[in-house]
């Protein structure tokens, strides 16, 4: 068994994901470094994150397969005997809008946004349940990534966004389903990096359109995981980083509400 705390966190490959894997790396916890494809970018991760003195691994699945996501925390447990939290940073986030919606594009969604995050998070329970106390150990931890939107809707992006909302009342639910073993917790970053057909000068637009000025940076979002991680005494809440993005009403997405927004096709 590691001698230190394990995080498992999806999508840890590149983005945001790999932000919040080296920051927990840096926090003392070996990794699980899951990736669907860009092996070669999860094996930079785990090379950064065992620079710095933990051990990591790239673990490979489509969590969308239920059968591949149930497989994954066995997986992580026979190579570090141990988990200690769960970071469900992997996300579908394709376009459309009331008039494209369709069970497909909602299904594509919710099997990779919310059913993943709630099969985890049963896996590393039943794992508490069956594990000999570990000395010192922080009471473990889920962190679900959400989106600001959530606090400032708009029906674009429909089924990411009913996606998402799943995902945050499957939060609330997994706190009073997982105490006292398991910490549940979300964080809903704003705009953080270019997505879809944003490029650098219209994301620089997006990112500044909020009360302070900035939006989030995948450091901010990392620093955040990292505290609720580390927070004994939270539980089923989510913390907002967003630059106060969700303080104003918004239309429509931020993306159509900037300058020279091409159009976006649905679906």
């Amino acid at each position: 068994m590691s001698d230190r705390p394990v995080a498992l966190v999806t999508g840890a490959a590149r983005r945001i994901g790999r932000a919040i894997a080296l920051r927990l790396a840096r926090a003392g916890h070996d990794l699980a470094v899951h990736h669907r494809g860009g092996a070669d970018e999860a094996a930079d991760t785990v090379a950064e994150a065992r620079a710095l003195g933990v051990q990591a691994e790239a673990f490979a699945a489509d969590l969308a397969d239920e059968a591949a996501c149930r497989a994954l925390v066995p997986a992580v447990l026979a190579r570090f005997g141990r988990l200690d939290a769960v970071v469900n940073n992997a996300s579908a986030f394709d376009h459309d809008d009331l008039d494209s919606f369709g069970h497909a594009a909602m299904e594509r969604h919710w099997r990779s946004n919310t059913a993943p995050a709630v099969l985890l998070t049963q896996a590393l329970h039943a794992h508490l349940r069956e594990r000999p106390p570990v000395a010192d150990a922080a009471p473990a931890c889920v962190v679900n990534l959400l989106d600001q939107k959530l606090w400032n809707p708009n029906p674009d992006h429909f089924s990411y966004t009913l996606s998402k909302a799943a995902l945050q009342a499957a939060t609330t639910m997994l706190a009073q389903a997982c105490a006292p073993r398991l910490r549940v917790c979300g964080v809903a970053p704003g705009v953080t990096l270019p997505s879809g057909p944003m490029d650098d000068a219209h994301f620089a637009v997006a990112h500044q359109a909020t009360p302070l000025g900035r939006s989030s940076t995948p450091e901010d979002i990392a620093a955040a995981v990292a505290y609720l991680v580390a927070a004994p005494a939270v539980t089923g809440t989510t913390l907002l980083v967003d630059g106060g993005q969700h303080l104003l009403p918004q239309a429509r997405d931020v993306y159509f509400l900037t300058a020279a927004a091409p159009a976006v096709a649905a679906g």
